[in-house]
């Protein structure tokens, strides 16, 4: 299983299935363990809270549910495209230091 996780948090990414299909959203959470995001409005539950304390109001909760990274996709200037690497070496300091960089596959452009 690969923990190469190039979705960030802040990426705005288009959801490619389930009930959510072609909407956009902002990445709030990325969890690399279990290779999932969170999408800001996105993948909406209701979930039912129990009162803990005297004041807290008890009732239905709407809150955004982790989808699989694989089923959505980074938006680049509008288009859904997928992330690859470039590695670019450079000199710090006296010694040769790898620097990666995130680039859309379909433009070549550099992401970050």
């Amino acid at each position: 299983m690969s923990n190469s996780v190039k979705i960030k948090r802040g990426d705005t990414v288009v959801i490619t299935t389930g009930k959510d299909k072609d909407k956009k959203g902002k990445v709030l959470v990325v969890d690399r363990k279990k290779n999932r995001v969170i999408v800001e409005g996105q993948n909406m539950i209701t979930k039912h809270v129990k009162a803990n304390q005297q004041g807290q109001q008890s009732g239905l909760v709407k809150k955004e549910a982790p989808i699989h990274i694989s089923n959505v996709m980074y938006l680049h200037k509008g288009k859904p495209t997928r992330i690859g690497y470039t590695v670019e070496q450079k000199e710090v300091n006296g010694k040769m230091v790898n620097i990666k960089h995130r680039v859309a596959k379909s433009t070549g452009d550099q992401i970050d």
